[in-house]
C-alpha cells in the first residue's frame, strides 16, 4: 500500500511505443503506474523495471482490454496494490488498413473490439471507480479529420471514441474528473512503421511542417500535461498532437 497522496494510473497498451513512453513519464512524475499488456510480459516488465529503477512505483498486469471482466480485474488489482485509481490512459489499440471494399469481417471486428469496445470498457470502469478529481485520457488519431484512404474502419473507431470522450466529460464533471482525448499524427513506432518502406516513412515525415515524425515522448508530454496540475481546466477536448498536420 502506498501513501494516500500518491496518485495511481492505469496505462493500457503500455509495453511498448507510445504507451511505454507514457508509463515511464508518469512514473517520473511521481505517479504509481499499472503497466498493462496483452501478450508477452517481458516488454511490460522492462517498462516497470525502468520506472522502479528510477525510484518510482509500478506493476504489470495482463488484460485484454476488449474483455470487460479483464478490465474490472485490472482495476481490482490496482486498488489492492496502490489503494485506488486516479488516472486511466486508454492507449491500447490496433491499426489494420485496407480500402473499404477490401476490408473483411475480421479487420472490422478486431478493431471495433479493441479500439472502441476496449476504450468503452476502460471509460465505464473508470467512471465507476476513479477517485474524485481523477483524469481520463483516451486515444484517438489525427486521421479523424484527415480521412486518408485505407483508414476507414480505424478512423471510425477513433471518431466514436472522441464522441464518448465529449459526453463522458459532461457526465463526470460534478466529480471534478476530466475526460480528454489525444489524437497523435504519425509517430515513429512499430504501429506506424511496420509494413511501410523507408521511402513511404520519409514522405510522411516531409509532409509535417516540423519536418519529422512524432516521437513517443512527444505524445507522453501531452498526456502528462492533461493529467498534471496545469491540465485541470482542460476538459472534453481532443488534443491533436501532430506537429501541425491539418
Amino acid at each position: 500500500m502506498t501513501d494516500r497522496q500518491t496518485r495511481t494510473a492505469i496505462v493500457t497498451g503500455a509495453s511498448r511505443g507510445i504507451g511505454a513512453a507514457i508509463a515511464q513519464r508518469l512514473g517520473r512524475d511521481g505517479i504509481a503506474v499499472v503497466v498493462n499488456y496483452s501478450n508477452d510480459p517481458a516488454p511490460a516488465q522492462a517498462v516497470a523495471d525502468k520506472i522502479t529503477g528510477a525510484g518510482g512505483q509500478a506493476m504489470i498486469f495482463k488484460a485484454d482490454v476488449s474483455d470487460s471482466a479483464a478490465m474490472k480485474a485490472m482495476f481490482d488489482q490496482a486498488e489492492a496494490a496502490f489503494g485506488g485509481v486516479d488516472i486511466l490512459i486508454n492507449n491500447g489499440g490496433v491499426m489494420m488498413l485496407k480500402p473499404l471494399a477490401e476490408a473483411d469481417d475480421d479487420l472490422f471486428d478486431r478493431q471495433v473490439a479493441i479500439n472502441l469496445k476496449g476504450a468503452f470498457n476502460g471509460m465505464r470502469e473508470a467512471a465507476r471507480r476513479l477517485r474524485d478529481g481523477g483524469r481520463i485520457v483516451n486515444f484517438s488519431s489525427s486521421v479523424v479529420g484527415l480521412y486518408p484512404p485505407t483508414y476507414a474502419v480505424y478512423a471510425a473507431t477513433k471518431a466514436a471514441t472522441e464522441a464518448m470522450t465529449h459526453i463522458l466529460a459532461k457526465e463526470l464533471g460534478q466529480r471534478n474528473i476530466t475526460v480528454n482525448a489525444v489524437a497523435p499524427g504519425p509517430v515513429e513506432t512499430h504501429l506506424f512503421t511496420d509494413g511501410k518502406s523507408p521511402e513511404q516513412i520519409q514522405q510522411t515525415a516531409s509532409m509535417n511542417p516540423l519536418g519529422r515524425l512524432g516521437q513517443p515522448d512527444d505524445i507522453a508530454g501531452a498526456v502528462a500535461f492533461l493529467v498534471g496540475l496545469d491540465g485541470g481546466w482542460i476538459n472534453g477536448q481532443v488534443i491533436r498532437a501532430n506537429g501541425g498536420v491539418v
